[in-house]
């Protein structure tokens, strides 16, 4: 069983996170389940990241995949409305309590996220004002609620920050009615009991010493032990590890080397994260594997008791049939002595005898041993059955049959209980083929238990930083997507033998084509010039068509005329502008497979598009927003593939087709 995370914990994760995601943005946030999210973080030129944060368990990164539900639910739609495309400036530890908190800068507006990782936990995201905009779970509490535009309360503190108090301070837990030091000092700081031990280990003071006797040398010793171990946290002196029992089972993932721990293997990590993800991805399928197997021993043993009544059930029907035929048997081999005693009832009754005279009459001649009479067990009146007891059995005959019709009675009970027999034979079959379904069906389910697959980097051209196309003709175009990426592109990226292209609109993108020495036709030029018009302002303020220029780099200049100031992003052009008169805005986006059921997203003007592929959608101004017409792009594009491609496409992170949308609103116009 996994214990609970610690302030500690938390402090550690904080410390590693800060250098990995601060300045990241948000691409897109899925719920796994109704406790995790997943973040996918993208820093410029790095691997795209996933941070998992699981409300009152966990928060770190991830280098496995973890399946996302097809249809994200209203929470997640709630927190992509609000995060989605934003930025992460801070993540730090509120206090030294079990809560998380991430400054962010999503839509002009700064949000925090809060995740709550103490009890059942929480995920909270709170506005500027300090007001609630959404939570996981919505709850009123003794100390403070948790209610959409109500005012965020933080939980009372669970103890002294340790990281702000001093020696004299822990003189208090003298105080606390005599309790285990353990018990004290876990209260006073709120630190919980794991890394309580392990403080009192490294001072090697009982942890089960009265707190009222602790002396100023205890306390001292405590003290030291404390600071030494947070000073490993604040210096970032981490040695991450997993700690494994005797058998090679993970128990638990630690930040730094514990006394604790000091007999156990351990296995070390090159970060806590990394400890954490393998621990909680590890465990997690043992506990699965667990689970299926107690759910797999609980149905056989269902199974099992049912198993037990069906082979006693035939037993006793076996048995049935054996008493059965055995009478039948007895009836036709004393056929003439139970003949005779037939007829003593008989003639009695015939004259005029009750039936108590005639059964006193029989049983005067039992005890004289006469036979048939000795064969005489009881009598019913009421239905003129009479009981027998020969060779050990003791049966009922009706006096209104005959010894033959009586015997054959038995002879067909015997058939009837041997169908029976048959069926409960069946019936016992299914059960031993049930029991075999469940231990054959266990199998598979804990071999389809598996290790999720590390996520593999995401292998990222130089160019993609950029928006992008290949031209018709095979010659590499680039767009900038904002001032920046503008900037980056013209400064470092055009040669004197590029195009460069800008739609003639304020605030257009520059765009290039990347010669490398060869002769760009007249298609080429017209399809940058397209790929220019597009992803203009011009596109957002739905323009039909729009007037576009080429230059050569050698006209471009970040050098403005005298007296005035050029803002990041823009260059002053000189000379000659080669212009494309009405060049419509439209542009196509399609896949195309890449082999092993995979496929890549492409995008850019239709003549260039219908080169790479013959799956593809063009896209003309309409009324869909990115997101609604990201989704209509993936289900045609579905239809249009290959079946066996038509999962693959279904399962596209929107993201990749939104890539290659324009900025504003569109439709799929083929």
């Amino acid at each position: 069983m996994k214990r609970e995370i610690t302030s500690l914990d938390v402090a550690a994760i904080i410390t590693e996170l800060k250098k990995r995601i601060v300045d990241a943005w948000i691409v897109n946030i899925y719920q796994s389940n109704f406790k995790t999210l997943i973040f996918k973080l993208h820093k410029p030129d790095q691997a795209t990241q996933h941070l998992v944060i699981e409300a009152g368990s966990r928060l770190h990164l991830t280098r496995f995949s973890i399946a996302k539900p097809s249809k994200p639910s209203g929470f997640c739609m709630g927190l992509r409305k609000f995060l989605r495309n934003g930025k992460i400036q801070a993540i730090e530890q509120h206090e030294f309590e079990r809560i998380v908190i991430m400054k962010i800068k999503a839509k002009q507006e700064e949000l925090t996220f809060i995740t709550e990782l103490f009890g059942d936990g929480n995920i909270i995201v709170v506005n500027k004002e300090n007001k609630i905009l959404q939570a996981l779970t919505y709850r009123k509490m003794r100390d403070r609620n948790i209610l959409r535009n109500e005012k965020f309360q933080y939980p009372p503190p669970s103890g002294k920050n340790p990281f702000k108090i001093e020696r004299k301070d822990l003189d208090e837990i003298r105080s606390f009615d005599g309790l285990e030091t353990v018990k004290a000092l876990a209260r006073f700081l709120g630190m919980g009991g794991f890394y309580t031990e392990e403080i009192l280990l490294r001072a090697q003071v009982d942890k089960n010493t009265p707190c009222n006797s602790l002396g100023n040398a205890d306390l001292d010793a405590i003290f030291r032990a404390l600071k030494d171990l947070l000073s490993l946290i604040e210096t970032e002196k981490l040695s991450p590890a997993i700690i494994m029992n005797d058998k090679g089972r993970m128990i638990d993932a630690v930040p730094v080397s514990l006394e604790k721990y000091a007999s156990f293997h351990s296995k070390p990590y090159p970060t806590f994260n990394d400890a954490l993800d393998t621990f909680h991805t590890e465990t997690a399928i043992e506990e699965e594997k667990t689970a299926e197997t107690t759910d797999a021993e609980q149905l056989l043993a269902q199974q099992e008791r049912i198993l037990l009544r069906q082979q006693k059930t035939i037993e006793e029907i076996e048995n049935e049939i054996k008493n059965y035929k055995k009478i039948g048997d007895i009836i036709y081999a004393h056929f003439n002595e139970l003949q005779l005693l037939f007829q003593k009832f008989i003639t009695a009754k015939s004259d005029g005898k009750s039936w108590e005279e005639t059964v006193s009459t029989i049983e005067k001649e039992k005890e004289a041993g006469e036979i048939p009479a000795v064969y005489f067990s009881s009598f019913n009146s009421e239905n003129a059955i009479l009981y027998l007891s020969v060779d050990g059995l003791t049966f009922p005959v009706n006096l209104r049959k005959s010894i033959q019709e009586n015997a054959a009675e038995y002879y067909e009970k015997a058939k009837k209980a041997q169908k029976r027999r048959e069926g409960a034979k069946k019936a016992l079959q299914q059960t031993i083929q049930k029991m075999a379904e469940i231990r054959k069906k266990s199998v598979e389910k804990i071999a389809a238990i598996s290790k999720p697959e590390l996520r593999q980097p995401e292998k990222r051209t130089w160019y993609e930083k950029f928006r992008w196309f290949y031209s018709s003709e095979g010659f590499l175009v680039l767009g900038g997507k904002d001032a920046s990426t503008n900037e980056i592109l013209i400064k470092k990226y055009v040669e004197p033998n590029d195009l460069v292209f800008h739609a003639d609109i304020a605030g257009a993108p520059f765009v290039v084509v990347k010669t490398e020495g060869r002769e760009a036709s007249e298609q080429t030029i017209k399809e940058a010039a397209e790929f220019a018009a597009t992803f203009s302002r011009a596109w957002r303020e739905m323009l039909g068509a729009l007037d576009v220029y080429w230059v050569r780099p050698d006209q471009v200049s970040k050098t403005p005329p005298s007296g005035q100031f050029l803002p990041k992003g823009s260059f002053m052009i000189y000379g000659k502008k080669n212009y494309l008169r009405k060049v419509l805005l439209r542009t196509a986006i399609g896949v195309v497979p890449m082999g092993e059921g995979k496929v890549k997203v492409v995008g850019g003007p239709k003549d260039a598009i219908t080169k790479q592929t013959d799956y593809y959608v063009e896209i003309s101004l309409g009324e869909l927003s990115s997101g609604a017409l990201a989704k209509t792009i993936r289900a045609s594009l579905s239809q249009k593939v290959p079946k066996e491609l038509k999962e693959t496409v279904l399962s596209l992170p929107l993201e990749e087709i939104q890539k290659f949308i324009p900025p504003g609103k569109g439709k799929v116009s083929q």
